[in-house]
């Protein structure tokens, strides 16, 4: 039996981590559940799924979950803030941590749980984009296992010879990583700027969140894909290319020095991912639907539109710089796509605050979580500040 701990349990990752966690209940238990301030969808998930510990990361809100349980009769304890989420994803209650949470936020708790050995599922892409050589020491000293979900670096994993091996040794030619191409694929810049936050959040294929999709239309959740192969999977930026496959079917493929190509296939649907690692190196059923592609569209392959799509190339650009520049990349980001969200910064624009942050911070070696933490500060401030002279 594995117990679970499932950090930003409200979210897509969370609920379809639950969902799989359900259909296995020899197998799986939830034994901690984790939640930012949305109080009410945490109650309902620890009624649902019976945790020994629910946090929720607001003090605020901790007497109103804990009045939420008691009602229900739940007894479960209740923590809030964030020494107790961190304390939580390192604690005694799991030995496998589900690591959700989006964006910088998610950093602290992955790397407590990294250090504390547990079986690491990692879907939370900011932490190994902005902490990659010092999430990776983590879970070598912790002597735990670390395994992707995002389906993209879950693919990879599937089609690597170990999962995580020596690239050069494995005779491995290319990562190759697949992009849906996002909600605007195929519009010019022209047709790009009265975009909506509402239609931005439109994925085609895919149900996520609204920060994760607005990554997703400007290619950046690729560009920080591509930093997380780098650091899964020791490839150089050279070694890794993005490839525009709309109907995302194929979720990745592994390019070999014989000329073989190996890719993992199935329906987008982030269970498979999930289960894959919960169960890993064992498999389990995920409850997604047969792939059949005798019934599927011809599947499309094309390069990404790098002149409309520009925060690709930026993280690329971080990617190569080295050191700090992708957690740099990652805050100015996170903030340009809230005022967009917020409808204060144009869909365009978001590559141009980013831009201007990189320049404006050039890379520094990443020495210690206490130093990215405070580079992640100054850029977001930049960022903001930016955004505050273009008003």
């Amino acid at each position: 039996m594995k117990n679970v701990a499932v950090l930003g349990a409200t979210g897509s990752i969370g609920g379809n981590t639950l969902d799989v966690i359900a259909r296995h209940p020899e197998r799986f238990r939830a034994t901690v559940l984790t939640a930012h301030r949305q109080v009410e969808a945490l109650a309902e998930l620890c009624i649902r799924h019976r945790p020994q510990l629910a946090v929720i990361a607001d003090p605020a809100l901790e007497a109103e979950l804990a009045r939420r349980l008691a009602a229900a009769g739940v007894r479960c304890a209740v923590a809030s803030g964030h020494a107790a989420l961190t304390a939580a994803a390192a604690g005694e209650l799991c030995d496998t941590v589900v690591a959700a949470i989006v964006g910088a936020a998610g950093l602290d708790s992955t790397l407590a749980a990294a250090r504390a050995g547990k079986h690491l599922l990692l879907a939370n892409k900011e932490s190994i984009v902005m902490a990659g050589p010092l999430l990776l020491a983590a879970v070598a000293a912790g002597g735990g296992a670390l395994v992707p979900v995002d389906s993209e670096h879950n693919a990879i994993f599937q089609c690597l010879p170990g999962g995580r091996p020596d690239l050069r040794a494995s005779g491995v030619r290319r990562l190759i990583l697949t992009a849906s191409g996002g909600p605007f694929r195929g519009r010019t810049r022209s047709e790009l700027a009265d975009i909506t936050p509402e239609q931005a959040c439109k994925h085609p294929n895919w149900v996520m969140g609204r920060k994760i999709s607005v990554d997703s239309a400007t290619l950046m959740n690729k560009g920080l894909e591509v930093i997380e192969a780098h650091h899964l999977f020791g490839a150089p930026a050279e070694a890794i290319d993005v490839l525009v496959h709309p109907q995302s079917l194929v979720h990745s493929l592994v390019e070999y020095v014989d000329g073989s190509v190996l890719a993992q296939l199935g329906n987008p649907d982030m269970r498979t991912a999930i289960a894959h690692a919960l169960a890993w190196p064992e498999r389990v059923e995920a409850g997604v639907a047969p792939l059949n592609l005798a019934a599927c569209a011809p599947l499309q392959f094309e390069p990404p539109d790098l002149t409309t799509f520009r925060c690709l190339v930026l993280a690329f650009q971080a990617l190569r710089a080295g050191g700090d520049a992708p957690a740099v990349l990652n805050a100015a980001n996170e903030v340009a796509v809230e005022a967009f969200l917020a409808g204060s910064l144009p869909f365009l624009s978001i590559a141009d605050v980013v831009e201007a942050v990189l320049a404006e911070l050039p890379a520094q070696a990443v020495v210690d979580v206490g130093t990215l933490a405070e580079r992640d500060r100054v850029a977001r401030e930049a960022a903001r500040r930016i955004l505050r002279n273009a008003c």
